[in-house]
């Protein structure tokens, strides 16, 4: 059984931990506990682990996060995977800070790297993984806020969800998304 988990986010020392960026943060801190790290690979960085005898992918998009779904339609054939085997960890306005749900398809709620993959993808049924950024902005600042860093306050919020993160991504590849959707959609 393969896998691809795809942080959404965007390269670049400046949106290092950005709100936008908790993708990337999400398939970082999933890459240390398979004791992994990430290379330059065709539009995107890779990395490669295993789980009890699964394989999985993990990619961070190099294209920017509107152009996201190339990297994922890429990854998608050239791990011969079809959608549902897909995860892919996005930020989400519409949830408080540290706030995880889990999906097994859905609309992209006008996300950027949603539509792209969508787009590429041709549908919306692959999993994602949304996790809470909040909505503390005043009207029309919102990419001012998605891509500003975290608060002190967030950042404590933060870290242990992405820890609740990584195990949820765990049970998703081991036990599936039913399971996972079970455990941690709370």
């Amino acid at each position: 059984m393969n896998y691809l988990v795809v942080g959404l986010g965007n390269p670049g020392t400046e949106y290092a931990n950005t709100r936008h960026n908790i993708g990337f943060i999400a398939a970082d801190a999933f890459a240390r506990s398979l004791n992994t790290t990430f290379s330059s690979g065709r539009y995107a960085s890779v990395a490669k682990g295993s789980l009890k005898g699964r394989s999985i992918t993990l990619i961070k998009p190099s294209t920017f996060m509107n152009l996201s779904g190339k990297a994922v339609r890429y990854w998608m054939k050239k791990c011969s995977l079809v959608p549902a085997e897909i995860l892919v960890v996005v930020d989400d306005v519409a949830l408080p800070p540290g706030a995880l749900r889990l999906r097994k398809r859905g609309s992209d709620g006008g996300h950027n790297g949603l539509i792209s993959i969508v787009e590429m993808l041709g549908t919306t049924d692959f999993p994602r993984l949304r996790v809470g950024i909040g909505n503390d902005y005043a009207g029309g600042t919102r990419v001012d806020y998605v891509l500003s860093r975290w608060t002190r306050e967030e950042e404590e919020i933060l870290t242990p969800r992405i820890e609740t993160a990584v195990e949820l991504i765990r049970c998703f590849v081991l036990e599936g998304i039913d399971k996972a959707m079970n455990r941690y959609n709370n």
